[in-house]
């Protein structure tokens, strides 16, 4: 068995404490490899239409737009904070914001560019995304080729 080296760090973030602490464990991983930190943020668009095709609703919501502003907003602000913790502690951080479907876009980003482990929180922000983020990392256990770190810890 050859070691284990973590060269590339995807760490899935959603701004949420619980993805916060995930951030720490990422950054300290990444400091004890010598790796790079991928930020990746996932815009749930899926999730802004009835019919799962995302891009009919844009003719259908008069509020689309400003609800993808919001969603790219928290994205960036999500991703900036791993991107300021990477600094502080001089960890490379790469932000990247996706959008689709959360779960199935973090594990084809992790595959297809060869991450050596995905980094994430279990709870999302509240009640119902708390059901969704917890879905995603569930998902990502069972689905993703690239090994997954969950990160356990009290968060709100």
């Amino acid at each position: 068995m050859g070691t284990v080296s973590f060269k590339k760090i995807m760490i899935a973030t959603d701004g949420s404490d619980c993805s916060k602490l995930a951030a720490d464990k990422g950054i300290e991983l990444a400091q004890l490899s010598g790796g790079t930190v991928y930020a990746v943020f996932v815009m749930s668009t899926a999730s802004l239409s009835m019919d799962g095709d995302y891009l009919s609703s844009v003719g259908v919501n008069p509020y689309w737009e400003l609800i993808y502003e919001a969603l790219k907003n928290q994205g960036q602000q999500a991703v900036d904070y791993v991107k300021g913790l990477g600094e502080m502690k001089g960890i490379n951080v790469e932000s990247i914001l996706l959008e689709g479907h959360p779960a199935n876009e973090l594990i084809r980003y992790a595959e297809e560019n060869k991450m050596d482990i995905i980094v994430m929180g279990t709870l999302g922000r509240t009640g119902l995304d708390r059901l969704l983020l917890g879905s995603v990392a569930g998902n990502l256990v069972r689905h993703s080729k690239v090994p997954v770190m969950v990160v356990r810890g009290k968060c709100k």
